[in-house]
């Protein structure tokens, strides 16, 4: 009787002994996951008014970050392990110039990046911290939804490998609507259409357009069916603060566009 009860008293301690660990795994496996695919536009950085008018943000993506810094577009690998974030120092960068106070502002953004060891998620904010716990950069969660916006089309996939910027002079526009409805103007033309969100993925059917034709700017009728031709082939987005990004199956980028 007295072995039995032995028995039964470490079935117990075994049991509860799992239960932890499998309770604590699960409180890691949370905080891992709450910031893989989230989208965030910095706010503050410590010691540091940021420049009026420009953006920067962070995407964290399965295996990488990417985002703005003001001024050029960045990406780097990370690795994220229970509370821990690490971001590998050889962050990449685009080779655009800037005015020096974007460009010093830039680099203390991706000072901070490279320093960060850890974060914390603050209702809607995340705080990117040091090996001391200390804040480096704040930022606000993004808006993920397409629904209820409108946005300026600034380059289109011409169909011939490479993506162009729009003619000058001419204007392309799209809007998202919030009952499932695509509209806009192709440059000359009105085209409406259809769309459905699914994650990360996006289905928009075949445009239909009015049938004016323009002969001004030179070249916008060519346009317009480059971008109705680039639409088609959309089918997956992401949102970048201001700028929206429609790609295609293997990747390419469709069509770029901003807020307005």
């Amino acid at each position: 009787m007295q072995t039995q009860k032995i028995l039964v008293a470490l079935t117990v301690l075994v049991s509860l002994s799992l239960a932890s660990c499998a309770s604590s795994k699960l409180l890691a496996d949370t905080s891992t996951d709450t910031i893989k695919n989230t989208s965030w536009s910095l706010v503050s950085l410590p010691n540091q008014s940021l420049a009026p008018n420009t953006l920067i943000t962070l995407n964290v993506d399965n295996d990488k970050i990417t985002g703005t810094d003001g001024c050029n577009r960045y990406n780097a690998l990370y690795v994220l392990n229970e509370d821990t974030l690490n971001i590998n120092k050889n962050i990449a960068t685009t080779m655009m110039a800037c005015p020096e106070p974007i460009m010093q502002q830039a680099a203390s953004y991706t000072g901070a990046l490279a320093q960060t060891t850890s974060y914390k998620i603050e209702g809607s904010q995340l705080i990117l911290l040091d090996t001391e716990g200390k804040p480096l950069a704040t930022f606000n969660r993004q808006r993920l939804e397409l629904s209820g916006t409108s946005w300026r089309v600034t380059n289109i996939n011409n169909g011939k490998q490479a993506v162009a910027s729009l003619i000058n002079g001419s204007t392309v526009t799209l809007d998202f609507g919030s009952d499932g409805k695509l509209n806009g103007f192709a440059g000359c033309n009105k085209y409406m259409s259809s769309y459905k969100v699914t994650g990360k993925s996006i289905n928009i059917k075949p445009a239909a357009a009015t049938r004016k034709m323009c002969g001004e700017p030179a070249g916008i009728m060519d346009q317009e069916t480059q971008f109705l031709n680039a639409l088609a082939t959309v089918v997956t987005y992401r949102l970048d603060g201001n700028r929206l990004e429609l790609r295609t199956a293997d990747n390419a980028l469709a069509v770029m566009l901003i807020s307005h």
